[in-house]
């Protein structure tokens, strides 16, 4: 692993800089790399009719980072990969900028190509990195579609966030995973917490969050005993 870890370059930027692409593509190039294939998400100006002033990025940053390593480590185990290269800004992201840079290097466009676009791929629907679409009329958390998605495909044995097993009804969907999660430090230190591994691949810690839930009137009661705001707990 550290001899793989040397070759990938993963960054989580927490300033209002924009990415430095050089940097990335410097990073992946290689007299024997034959290829490199890369991949720039920017915010669009309109989301159905709307109009996108901005973005808002927000995540739980040493989790990313693990879970972005093991995606890096899965691509390699199918291609045959130089160097990858990923950054992801956090904060506001304005229009026309780039707000994900993905590089990667090999010795054939084959390998860098569909390595590029299985990273992407992975980040959206694993890691912890949540998006509020800022219009010139109001503001929404977007909800991860590929996570939820993702999340059907596990099946009905998942737990989910709402403490049941994970249900691909379109309600459910919207139940468990349909707003941002945040981390709750203090939270951290009480013992019972409710089990979710749908961000988590085998053999990854799970690790001690917050999930928003909505209004108090879901059904089922979701939540600890004697938390009166809307929120339940997942590891």
């Amino acid at each position: 692993m550290a001899a793989e870890d040397d070759k990938n370059l993963i960054e989580i930027l927490e300033n209002l800089n924009a990415i430095d692409i050089a940097k990335y593509m410097n990073y992946v190039s290689a007299p024997q790399a034959g290829a490199i294939a890369t991949f720039s998400g920017t915010t669009r100006d309109t989301f159905e009719g709307k109009t996108v002033t901005e973005l808002r990025y927000e995540a739980y940053v040493p989790m990313a980072i693990r879970r972005i390593k093991f995606v890096c480590s899965s691509a390699r185990a199918s291609w045959n990969l130089h160097s990858i290269a990923v950054a992801h800004r956090l904060g506001t992201v304005p229009v026309g900028e780039t707000s994900v840079f993905i590089a990667v290097s090999s010795a054939h466009r084959a390998d860098a190509l569909e390595a590029c676009r299985f990273l992407i791929d992975e980040i959206k629907a694993t890691v912890p990195i949540w998006k509020k679409e800022v219009y010139s009329n109001g503001e929404v958390w977007k909800e991860n579609t590929e996570f939820l998605e993702r999340r059907s495909e596990l099946g009905n044995n998942v737990v989910g966030c709402c403490g049941k097993k994970a249900e691909t009804k379109e309600h459910h969907k919207k139940l468990c995973c349909g707003t941002k999660l945040r981390v709750d430090d203090e939270g951290l230190r009480f013992e019972t917490y409710w089990l979710n591994q749908t961000l988590l691949a085998m053999g990854i810690q799970s690790l001690k969050l917050w999930l928003q839930l909505g209004p108090p009137q879901v059904p089922g009661g979701i939540g600890p005993p004697g938390l009166v705001s809307p929120v339940g707990w997942i590891t």
